[in-house]
């Protein structure tokens, strides 16, 4: 485990700040331990690092070619059994998340999105424009200058890469901000980034709290920022950014997605994707489907199916170190007390019915029982509000048209899932759902190659795919007189 809590222009350091932070192991509660707080002159010199490395250090220089080769060599290093170890070892300690998830499907992921974006590298291009009044037009897309990334916990190596990975295949420069919750786990990535050879200054890591990404938000010399998190401090970001320097800003900023299933649905299918693909990461997903519509002809069978599931998802929950657990403990104690604070409100006054769970796992650790409720009121905080755990809501519709108007009954739109056997009808509907991602007939997972990112209060801007890579270039615009 890292001893230095800051990655600041190619060395690890604690810097000046005093301010701590202890981080618990959220399936025992022991004490992992404590790290220092990014304050103003940790921020300041991070990013004054990311300048000189952009302006005048050897990344300025750098081919596309040599950036695509850099983020491949590095992707190769997390790939090595004993990196992939390591970071195991840290996100199981920080976040309870399971060993076998990690070392399976997010470490792959992670590097699978490196090497994507280091093949973007070289591939930056412009257009021609044929001659009008004797001037010849050209564009070219340029780099922004230093990035910022607030990343959030759940998934922090992954959107790390989502962030970081296509800002440098762009040619900027970068300050990550990781979680105070689960700071270890980039830091083991900031090691290896020395590791592979990036210059000085390229990349920087910061740990910290919200003071530290406001200070990021804020700050005149940072020309654009991404954040994934909640709502209310993606508003603050944005504000904090409009009242700087206007930078360039992207939000990802959770939902409360829909998962329509029709009457001609395959009912084993949805009934997978509607509790193992819900409960990935114990509801700790951004787009976690956790309003659930069932058309009324099919209610009752499917209802009592997915309550087995759910029930069953208990003997696969535990200690996240174990490889046959799926499903780990909530991040922290708070976290666990949240979702705990809307189930007690689901059971009071809500109006619904509680199907399954509802209580906590265990005594020890941040475990919560995977839980539905069956018909809550639409202004009910378990209806309306992300809880971000293993809580599920449940209504039913008689027409296609009112399970359009019940998936769009949202604030949110990063995500639907739609489940039939008419290709027709489920392109129709996918049209008519206001998420920027829909999936059909299985619950989604982001991809590369496409854009993720959401409607509504779910965000602005798209990450992933080659939206992701054009969010950190600017377009310029050259006309030359022909003439002269």
């Amino acid at each position: 485990m890292a001893t230095k809590s800051q990655f600041i222009n190619n060395e690890f350091t604690d810097g000046s700040s005093t301010d701590k932070y202890s981080v618990y192991n959220p399936a025992t509660d022991d004490l992992v331990g404590a790290i220092t707080l990014a304050r103003a002159a940790e921020v300041d010199a991070a990013v004054t690092a990311a300048r000189a490395a952009y302006e005048t250090g050897p990344w300025s220089t750098f081919t596309g070619a040599q950036r695509g080769a850099l983020m491949n060599k590095f992707a190769d290093l997390l790939l090595l059994p004993e990196n992939i170890a390591e970071i195991t070892k840290a996100e199981v300690d920080a976040m309870g998340q399971p060993s076998t998830i990690l070392s399976n499907v997010l470490i792959p992921s992670c590097a699978s999105t490196w090497k994507y974006y280091a093949g973007w590298a070289d591939k930056i291009e412009g257009q021609t424009f044929d001659q009008e009044d004797g001037f010849w037009r050209m564009t070219r897309y340029e780099s922004i200058g230093v990035c910022a990334g607030i990343g959030p916990w759940n998934v922090t190596i992954m959107i790390m890469a989502w962030k970081m990975a296509p800002a440098l295949a762009a040619g900027n420069t970068f300050v990550f901000k990781a979680s105070e919750k689960s700071p270890y786990s980039v830091l083991v990535l900031a090691r290896l980034f020395k590791e592979a050879g990036f210059p000085d200054g390229v990349v920087n890591i910061l740990s910290g709290d919200g003071q530290t990404g406001a200070l990021l938000a804020s700050h005149m010399d940072i020309d654009k920022i991404s954040f994934t998190g909640s709502g209310p401090s993606g508003r603050k970001v944005m504000e904090a950014a409009s009242r700087s320097n206007m930078k360039k800003v992207t939000l990802e900023l959770g939902g409360k997605s829909p998962s329509l299933v029709f009457a001609d649905a395959d009912i084993e299918n949805a009934l997978l994707g509607n509790s193992q693909g819900f409960l990935f990461n114990s509801g700790q997903v951004c787009a976690a489907a956790s309003r659930l519509f069932v058309h009324s002809s099919i209610a009752e069978t499917f209802i009592s199916g997915l309550k087995a599931q759910f029930q069953g998802a208990q003997s696969i929950m535990g200690d996240p170190s174990a490889p046959t657990t799926m499903l780990g403990p909530l991040a922290d104690t708070r976290q666990m007390e949240s979702v705990l604070r809307f189930i007690e409100s689901g059971k009071t006054s809500s109006g619904a019915k509680l199907v399954v769970g509802g209580e906590r796992h265990t005594d020890k650790g941040a475990f919560v029982q995977p839980t539905i409720f069956l018909n809550p009121g639409k202004e009910s905080s378990i209806y309306k509000d992300e809880i971000f755990g293993p809580v599920l809501t449940v209504l039913t519709f008689e027409t296609e048209e009112e399970a359009i108007k019940l998936a769009n009954d949202t604030a949110f739109g990063l995500s639907a899932t739609i489940y039939t056997s008419s290709t027709s009808r489920a392109l129709r509907v996918a049209s008519k759902v206001k998420a920027g991602t829909v999936a059909i007939n299985g619950a989604f997972l982001p991809d590369n190659n496409t854009p993720f990112g959401g409607y509504k209060q779910s965000g602005s801007g798209r990450e992933l795919g080659k939206e992701g890579l054009m969010a950190y270039l600017q377009a310029k615009t050259i006309k030359i007189n022909m003439g002269v």
